[in-house]
């Protein structure tokens, strides 16, 4: 029994050891001369309702759903509240404030809690990937009702 627990903890460290150098190598595509994102309402300072609705804007990429093989192309991540990009080395993570848009949308509707928030846009290839160079717009600040 203890040789078998040494073995299956022998393989989890090698699989997870494997895992994490696969991670490293995942290449990214290089950025469309000058390709940006960019948030296009609310403005910057805007005081917003509770739920409100937030445009998304793009140039010098092809906006297209996740996994669409189109050269130049890509689809926005919406960044709420966060202090810093994702790990570029690393596909953009899908949690609460790092939301895909993988479909191609071009809006949605956010609710977030009363007080100030920060909204960012990150480009994402057809795998969640930032772009080499990544293509991120500025951070805006909004006052939520």
């Amino acid at each position: 029994m203890k040789t078998l627990v040494s073995r299956v903890a022998l393989a989890t460290v090698l699989l997870g050891s494997s895992m994490l150098a696969v991670a490293d190598d995942l290449p990214r595509i290089a950025a469309p001369k000058d390709a940006k994102v960019f948030i296009v309402s609310p403005k910057n300072g805007a005081t917003v309702d509770k739920t409100f609705t937030v445009k998304f804007g793009m140039k010098g990429l092809v906006l297209k759903p996740a996994g669409d093989e189109t050269p130049g192309s890509g689809h926005h991540h919406l960044l709420v509240d966060q202090k810093a990009l994702p790990d570029p080395a690393l596909p953009i993570p899908a949690t609460d404030t790092v939301i895909h848009y993988g479909k191609a949308q071009t809006e949605t509707q956010l609710t977030l809690t009363p007080g100030k928030h920060t909204l960012q846009l990150v480009a994402g290839d057809k795998g969640h990937m930032q772009f080499n160079p990544t293509v991120a717009s500025k951070v805006i600040t909004v006052n939520v009702k």
